[in-house]
């Protein structure tokens, strides 16, 4: 049995995030020039307050969806996860644009993983996929996990021992301590 997968307007995948945050303006510009996407001029619309109700954002074959939050509304981060050719020229262009490193390109399960928190408060997972390397299907996913089914046995993330993926760990646990609102520092 397969899933159909449900029709969705050109530009738009199956899933497409929605961030809320302060200056959606300033994380427009952001994300055009860190991940080379297209803003949809049409689409981008101020409410009564000025503040932009709907912005997209085009990101290879997904769009993004940007607005203001209402300054009576909570402070929610966005945790995004992107595909792109050259994770490193991500990294340099979200560093030179107000963005802090986070974890550098590191092999992960048949992917480069790297991670960048923007100058706006939210997180972005930046992957490149290697389709020769292993993945979590593969042996040396099976090895990684000692043949025990970790995942399935409740398993702790120390079952999973490599520099690489302690690493990944590290750097995804203080990033997450490390997210502040905006408005509150």
């Amino acid at each position: 049995m397969t899933a159909q997968i449900p029709a969705a307007p050109q530009g738009c995948a199956t899933v497409n995030p929605f961030i809320m945050t302060d200056d959606a303006a300033g994380l427009i510009d952001f994300l055009v020039t860190v991940f080379e996407g297209t803003e949809v001029p049409e689409a981008r619309t101020a409410d009564t307050d000025g503040l932009v109700l709907h912005s997209e954002i085009l990101v290879g074959d997904s769009t993004l969806t940007v607005a203001d939050r209402k300054p009576s509304w909570p402070y929610t981060p966005a945790f995004v996860r992107v595909y792109v050719d050259d994770p490193a020229a991500v990294l340099a262009r979200a560093e030179a644009h107000g963005g802090r490193i986070v974890t550098q390109p590191t092999d992960f399960f048949g992917d480069v993983l790297s991670r960048f928190a923007d100058p706006f408060g939210h997180l972005w997972w930046v992957y490149k996929h290697n389709p020769e390397a292993a993945t979590w299907d593969s042996d040396d996913a099976d090895a990684a996990e000692g043949d025990s089914g970790a995942a399935d046995s409740g398993e702790s993330w120390e079952s999973y021992t490599s520099p690489e993926l302690e690493y990944i760990h590290s750097t995804l646990i203080e990033a997450m301590s490390s997210l502040r609102d905006p408005r509150a520092s």
